[in-house]
């Protein structure tokens, strides 16, 4: 984690209690099976796979960095846009969380979706830097080239122990 916070005592909410999804019974394999709204915040905030905070031990659900509201989702057009919202509007971790955010929805979603990550508007001071640089293919692939960068993404997505 990070040794100075930026936001040393952030505000932590109750898990959402999860809706319970059933699977019908007869699924072909080959079929292309829908993606809801449920399911990619079920990917972003799984119980025991959550992504976390890079300087908190929390997770983003947790802090309403993200919530099931701020996803859109257009399964006809393979297009996914998850908001999130930053704990503080100078948060230097902005890019980091974004960077999480997509690297889980890459390992998760077919290859098919465009993921488009975005910071709420109106809730961080870089904003437009910011999303520019989480939606720039190029920028997202040399940010994930970086040994130190990669090795913080995969600690926030690791697997939570508590």
């Amino acid at each position: 984690m990070v040794s100075e916070l930026i936001n040393a005592n952030p505000t932590v909410y109750e898990r959402k209690e999860r809706r319970v999804r059933i699977a019908p019974a007869d699924v072909d394999e080959y079929t292309v099976e829908p993606i809801d709204q449920l399911e990619i915040f079920d990917i972003l905030s799984d119980y025991c796979i959550d992504i976390k905070d890079p300087e908190h031990p929390y997770s983003l659900e947790e802090l309403k960095v993200i919530t099931e509201d701020a996803i859109e989702l257009d399964d006809k057009r393979n297009y996914v846009r998850v908001t999130f919202t930053p704990t503080v509007e100078h948060c230097s971790m902005a890019t980091v969380i974004g960077l999480c955010l997509r690297v889980k929805l890459m390992r998760s979603l077919p290859s098919r979706y465009k993921v488009d990550i975005r910071v709420a508007p109106g809730t961080h001071a870089t904003e437009a830097a910011v999303n520019k640089q989480l939606n720039d293919k190029e920028r997202v692939a040399a940010a994930l080239e970086n040994p130190n960068l990669v090795d913080m993404v995969d600690e926030c997505l690791g697997p939570s122990y508590e």
